[in-house]
């Protein structure tokens, strides 16, 4: 794997490209499937191979070429040995050149071990050296490569700002000596990193222009693994159509040039984005990778992202027939990181079909013995990260099997040795473990303090989790959402004969608060959405509004309700099996919609009413509220609180009502109402696959009565022009009449224009260009024909991304599709409330909306009404 003549090291193997990265930074994905992701960055072992494009001398071949296999078969403790000699020896020699290349690979394998500190000594010592030096193209090479690898290691450490400059620093040496492969591979780690800091305009426009680079020129090995790590990128930002539209083209690339192994890895990320879309097609391309001569790590990796897949869709007979080829697979494997991690990853899915399928007849026995292998693998390799991922997930077996004291022994190990080399990542894992561990033990008090640091953990993670693991919404239910979960219901416990003190009821709050934020990062794969105001504050902002958070727990349906003017918080409960209440919330959200079902939704209704506001109706009454802001929970989201029904009347004859993701992500002031201005677009006609909105052009005209518009119609109504009058006008609203669909895909989150569907990332952009160029936010964004994805139960979640990501303080929308005649009907009242009443709340404007709606025989049925949904700012 090495060239011969050169100093630093040449990968011949790409299929290791990123994966490093992924397995040093989101531990998470261990649970789920650690070989079913390629992440973004090229992998330390690329690193040292772009280290190796230099001429070298003769007499250190052999101890290079040992240094770079002990590093290509990961095992990194050896791999420090050689190069701490060879640097000793190059010292010795006043050879400074040689030096900083070892020194430069040093840092790699220090980082692979999470020896941190010894990193940055050895990157530092190699800079220093190399500033030192003659200025000559050769320096300069090694001078970009080794800024890449500080880059790296800055990344690694949550430095996404001096990491972009140190490779901002390589970009411009590259460009100077002409290596344009290089120039490459250092734009899209300049992505990231942009995509860490929020700067998304900035990455895609990078992401753009390494598309366009690598499209125009010839096929190489360069251009089909760019192509894939773009299509990668893609995947990571939820842009799942253009992921597969590149992913395909480095496939045509490796199949021209007859590369198998670059053929492979394309292969492998199409099935991985086809899995991200729900595409059983992910299965075929697995299948054809496998089909394909390669190393025994990457079949070990193909099917093992076979078998998660097959896992994770329930066919439970086809998993457990590929169980023992994989088993028979992985035994061949030499001893590495990545053979440890194989047979991790191999007991946890196992596990996975043993908890869920009742024919395996797998023992737990047998994936202990896995894991022990494991454990055993990485001792010898000294290999901390690896020891703590074994012991931990071991005694995560201990805890399925009831053996608690073992399991506590092996995860406070596995704590202890992950805290050791600072590896939060890991850390968090067995901070939650071992809160479960004692909760289940009954120890409440000492519970709750390792679930804090398990979510503080979290917390400090946010770029890392969502920025590098590609299937972290898969994992997220799984292995994030549970953390927040259980610790509210720990908090949520009241000790027995006494009340539940408040301090308790205010934690309880801010955990499902900063759930709510982490659905939302997760939404959107990025670390996109910070608080803009303090919880406290939004809730007095406004005197008459009351704040109700509803909590699904597994037993129990909690509520905590906030009254304004008042410290202390109101809570009841009531004991109601989730599975219950998610029957229930399925069933009204599947019957409201339809035209001859109103007594059976009015019952529903009547049901989640009892829940969620009859306990507190003489607080509601006493303190005089006139809205109600609703922070909801799970399956919540999908139901419109309007309709809830309390045996007489809908809860909209009684309240306004708004909805927040998050208190703390809008800051709440009311509507400028001096000279209203507004953009809004639809369209009419039927166009790509949608049908037409024959009302629409009645409701842009009533809407212009009202307030002042510009209006984009049909074949106006473009992507392009939309962007253009958006960037260009400083509109306080923007309303589309238009399709639109809510999902908790992000890929499906969109609004139809003229020409095209245009992504919740892609309006996201438009506002942010505007923003940037008014410093003005949108105040009100406004989707009257939108509608939730059919059979997604987490749809809503959709809805409330477009609300935040979109930048305006408050969004109106649809939860269905609703007869365009009393959509037209509803928002010409809305916005003649807004117009003529003065300061008028937007909440209570569109109550008085819905009301005519009600009011009106024809459209009385909470079908017509109650889908309209105002998220954000109700003032």
């Amino acid at each position: 794997m090495i060239d011969k003549t050169d100093g630093f090291w040449r990968i011949k193997r790409k299929i290791k490209q990123l994966r490093a990265t992924v397995q040093r930074r989101a531990s998470v994905i261990i649970i789920v499937g650690l070989f079913l992701v390629t992440a973004i960055l090229p992998s330390a072992a690329q690193m040292v191979a772009q280290n190796s494009q230099v001429s070298g001398l003769p007499n250190r071949k052999n101890a290079v070429s040992k240094g770079e296999a002990l590093y290509e078969a990961q095992q990194f403790g050896d791999a420090v040995k050689i190069l701490q000699q060879q640097n000793t020896i190059y010292a010795a020699n006043g050879d400074k050149l040689q030096q900083a290349m070892t020194l430069s690979n040093l840092s790699l394998a220090y980082q692979e071990l999470g020896q941190w500190t010894e990193a940055q000594e050895a990157i530092a010592q190699s800079l220093k050296l190399l500033q030192n030096l003659n200025n000559s193209k050769q320096r300069a090479e090694i001078l970009a490569q080794t800024l890449d690898v500080h880059g790296r290691l800055q990344l690694a450490r949550g430095q996404a700002e001096t990491a972009l400059a140190s490779w901002q620093q390589a970009a411009d040496i590259y460009t100077q000596i002409d290596y344009k492969d290089k120039f490459i591979r250092n734009r899209i780690n300049s992505a990231q990193a942009l995509q860490i800091l929020g700067l998304y305009p900035q990455a895609k426009k990078i992401l753009a222009s390494v598309q366009q680079s690598l499209r125009s020129s010839k096929d190489s090995l360069l251009k089909a693994t760019g192509l894939r790590s773009l299509g990668d990128v893609l995947r990571v930002v939820g842009d799942l159509d253009e992921s597969r539209l590149v992913l395909k083209q480095s496939l045509e690339v490796a199949s021209s040039l007859g590369a198998n192994q670059e053929k492979t890895e394309a292969l492998l990320s199409l099935a991985n984005t086809a899995r991200a879309q729900g595409d059983q097609a992910a299965l075929d391309f697995y299948q054809q990778a496998a089909a394909v001569s390669v190393s025994p790590s990457t079949r070990v990796q193909l099917l093992l992202n076979q078998f998660s897949f097959l896992v994770e869709t329930k066919q439970w007979n086809a998993a457990v027939g590929l169980a023992p080829n994989i088993e028979s697979e992985i035994n061949k494997l030499h001893k590495s990181r990545m053979a440890v991690y194989a047979r991790i990853n191999f007991a946890q899915i196992r596990a996975k079909v043993k908890q869920n399928y009742k024919k395996d007849t797998n023992s737990w026995l047998n994936i202990a013995q896995l894991l022990a292998k494991a454990v055993e693998q990485a001792e010898s390799l000294e290999d901390k990260r690896a020891q703590s991922y074994a012991k931990g997930t071991l005694g995560w077996v201990y805890e399925q099997t009831g053996q608690f004291t073992d399991a506590k022994n092996l995860t406070d190990k596995a704590l202890f040795i992950a805290q050791s080399i600072q590896a939060s990542d890991i850390s968090y894992q067995w901070q939650w473990q071992l809160g479960r561990l004692l909760k289940t033990k009954g120890d409440t008090k000492l519970a709750i303090p390792y679930y804090e640091q398990a979510i503080k953990t979290l917390q400090s993670l946010r770029s890392d989790l969502v920025a590098t693991n590609l299937e972290i919404q898969f994992s997220f239910r799984e292995n994030v959402e549970p953390v927040y979960r259980e610790l509210v219901e720990l908090l949520l416990q009241p000790p027995l004969g006494t009340e539940l003190p408040q301090d308790n009821l205010k934690q309880a709050r801010f955990v499902i608060e900063s759930l709510q934020l982490a659905e939302l990062d997760n939404f959107f794969r990025q670390a996109c959405l910070t608080a803009k105001v303090e919880i406290d504050r939004v809730a007095e902002q406004d005197q008459t509004a009351a704040v109700i958070y509803p909590i699904i727990l597994q037993d129990r349906l909690e509520v905590i309700l906030k009254l304004p003017g008042q410290n202390n918080f109101k809570h009841y409960a009531t004991n109601i099996a989730k599975q219950e209440v998610e029957s229930t919330l399925e069933q009204l959200r599947e019957n409201i919609p339809q035209p001859h079902t109103l007594r059976m939704v009015q019952s529903l209704s009547r049901r989640v009413y009892d829940w969620l506001i009859r306990p507190a109706e003489r607080d509601l009454a006493e303190n005089k509220i006139k809205t109600l802001v609703f922070v909801l929970d799970g399956a919540l989201r999908n139901v419109p609180m309007a309709s809830l029904y309390d045996g007489k009347d809908y809860l909209v004859s009684k309240y306004a009502i708004a909805l927040s993701p998050g208190l703390q992500l809008f800051d709440p002031k009311p509507l400028p109402r001096k000279e209203l201005q507004a953009l809004t677009a639809g369209l009419t006609q039927a166009r790509l696959g949608f049908p037409a909105l024959p009302n629409v052009e009645r409701e842009l005209k009533e809407i212009k009565s009202q307030v002042g518009t510009s209006v984009l119609l049909n074949q106006q109504f473009t992507s392009q022009a939309l962007e253009k009058q958006m960037k260009s006008l400083p509109f306080k609203v923007v309303h589309l009449a238009t399709h639109g669909q809510f999902s908790s895909n992000l890929g499906k989150t969109f609004i139809v224009a003229w020409d095209k569907q245009i992504k919740v990332n892609e309006l996201s952009n438009f506002l942010f260009l505007r923003k940037s160029n008014s410093k003005e936010a949108v105040e009100l964004l406004v989707l009257s024909a939108c509608q939730t994805a059919s059979g997604d139960n987490r749809a809503a979640l959709g809805l409330a991304g477009v609300a935040v990501r979109a930048g305006a303080r408050s969004t109106l929308a649809s939860l269905w599709n609703v007869d365009d005649e009393s959509t037209s009907i509803l928002m010409s009242q809305f916005y003649q409330e807004l117009a003529k009443t003065p300061n008028i709340s937007k909440a209570l404007a569109l109550r008085h909306a819905q009301l005519a709606l009600l009011q009106n025989p024809q459209y009385q049925r909470p079908r017509f009404w109650a889908p309209y949904v105002l998220v954000g700012n109700w003032l």
